[in-house]
């Protein structure tokens, strides 16, 4: 049975769980704390890693982008201006959040991209089932 994602904001979870909620492998997760990608947010005394909710969403940003086949380092910099955006305002006037918010609209068009191909794949998918089902009528 498939578990309810993180209830309580303020809780904390180990790795196991956050697995089981983001429905992601140890492996990968562990692998994703070595690049840096996603960082515990602490670690009990035992030296285990925990994870908050901010952690919980951060590795359903991944997830939601393999998918749609974005290497490790697009990954990141997703990351990157998502925190930047986050993070606060342009306050210097040097333009910083004109650029993070550009790169954000160049990643929803790649995604707007990468969709409209795994909709195609989709269809012919659909098609050569029907062929085949129509072998059997």
């Amino acid at each position: 049975m498939k578990r309810d994602p993180m209830p309580d904001e303020t809780a904390t979870m180990q790795i196991g769980e956050l697995a089981e909620r983001t429905e992601m492998s140890l492996r990968t997760i562990r692998h994703y704390d070595e690049i840096g990608l996603l960082t515990p947010s602490g670690r009990s005394e035992g030296g285990f890693r925990l994870y908050t909710h901010d952690d919980y969403l951060r590795l359903m940003v991944i997830r939601r982008m393999k998918p749609l086949g974005f290497s490790l380092d697009e990954m990141a910099e997703l990351l990157r201006v998502v925190d930047a955006l986050d993070g606060g305002s342009d306050d210097e006037g040097d333009g910083r959040d004109r650029v993070t918010r550009a790169s954000l609209a160049a990643f929803i068009d790649e995604t707007v991209e990468r969709r409209a191909k795994l909709e195609r794949q989709l269809a012919m998918a659909d098609e050569f089932l029907e062929l085949l089902r129509a072998r059997l009528r």
